[in-house]
């Protein structure tokens, strides 16, 4: 979970440098929060091997790292 949360930062990170569009806020964080744990959630419900439970926690670990860039985006903004 930890290097999914790392992944999570560096993904955030990434995505702020790439992407300039004006997004409404509500969207970027139902999709930032959203997808990445209802995918890790599903695959932890529903795996039958190990590795697809790891996998799910590595999805379900990089939510917070990647809303954690953009709270600190946020803060450094003055917004």
């Amino acid at each position: 979970m930890l290097v999914g949360s790392a992944v999570g930062l560096i993904a955030g990170i990434a995505a702020t440098l790439l992407v300039d569009a004006t997004v409404r806020p509500d969207v970027v964080i139902a999709l930032v929060v959203g997808v990445p744990s209802t995918i890790g959630m599903l695959l932890i419900l529903f795996s039958a091997r190990r590795w697809v439970t790891t996998l799910g926690a590595f999805i379900l670990a990089i939510a917070p790292g990647w809303f954690g860039v953009l709270v600190v985006i946020q803060v450094a903004n003055g917004a």
